[in-house]
């Protein structure tokens, strides 16, 4: 009835209402150590994935391309996406953590709407995965000029095309981990679910990718690194060729669509089965 004669406010109401339970799922997020734990591992492996590319660039057992092409920059600049894998494990707690703990119980009873609470989960999924962007974007960025500074060479990437690397980083990490927090809904088992993140992007990509070439580009992981600067299918162990990445909006569409597809199918399926 309130509906039906005072719509704006009955969508006021529920806009503060959704605002309200996201600012509970992030005050769950942040006095918990897990997610500090999780951005500590981000703020130590991509420095050191990057030092240990950058020492080893022009050598020859295979590793990156001298300090002073683009190739070599690029690699060492835009590489370091742990933090995407990082972010996608983080949302993966923020959802299978409640079964885990055996907190969903209590979630659903103060918030009988358990697909506004998924939702709320999305969005903190996606400012946690944001930060962890940020800081993997600071930390590469800093150790790969200063490896570069260091030798004398010239930076040979734009400024522009380092900002939109920096704000894909940001943009891949955000909407990967919302992803994550449906693979966490979708799977309810903490370990299996991080155990999946870990198989799927570093192992299955790289299948799939190695014997259907086109369809890499396509594949999330694969996609939100290219939205890093990566080039597709480095961050896996098949390195594509021949094949182009996805447009920045394009791969950007692709994993929204892939997150909301994964949320109804929660929504359908397990995030409405009963708590045991």
């Amino acid at each position: 009835m309130t509906e039906l004669f005072f719509p704006v406010e009955a969508r006021r109401a529920r806009r503060a209402g959704f605002a309200r339970l996201v600012r509970i799922e992030l005050l769950k997020l942040t006095s918990t150590r897990l997610g500090y734990g999780l951005l500590a591992v981000v703020a130590v492996l991509t420095p050191v994935w990057t030092s240990i590319a950058a020492s080893g660039a022009g050598g020859s057992s295979g590793g990156p391309q001298p300090l002073y092409t683009l190739a070599g920059q690029t690699t060492v600049i835009a590489g370091g996406v742990w933090s995407m894998i990082i972010a996608m494990v983080l949302g993966v707690t923020i959802s299978s953590g409640e079964f885990r703990h055996h907190t969903a119980t209590n979630t659903y009873l103060a918030v009988p709407d358990r697909n506004r609470v998924l939702a709320a989960k999305a969005v903190v999924g996606a400012i946690g995965g944001a930060v962890f962007g940020i800081v993997g974007c600071v930390t590469a960025l800093a150790v790969g000029l200063s490896f570069t500074a260091a030798h004398g060479y010239r930076l040979v990437i734009g400024a522009g095309t380092l900002a939109d690397w920096s704000v894909g980083r940001v943009v891949g990490t955000a909407l990967l981990g919302a992803i994550g927090v449906v693979v966490g809904s979708l799977v309810r088992s903490q370990l299996a679910a991080v155990v999946g993140v870990f198989v799927w992007s570093l192992l299955i990509e790289s299948l799939i990718g190695g014997l259907f070439p086109a369809v890499r580009p396509y594949l999330p992981y694969s996609t939100a690194t290219t939205l890093a600067g990566t080039p597709l299918g480095e961050a896996g162990f098949s390195p594509a060729s021949g094949v182009a990445a996805l447009p920045f909006a394009a791969a950007t569409a692709l994993l929204v669509a892939i997150a909301l597809a994964g949320a109804l199918v929660a929504a359908r399926t397990t995030v409405r089965r009963d708590i045991t």
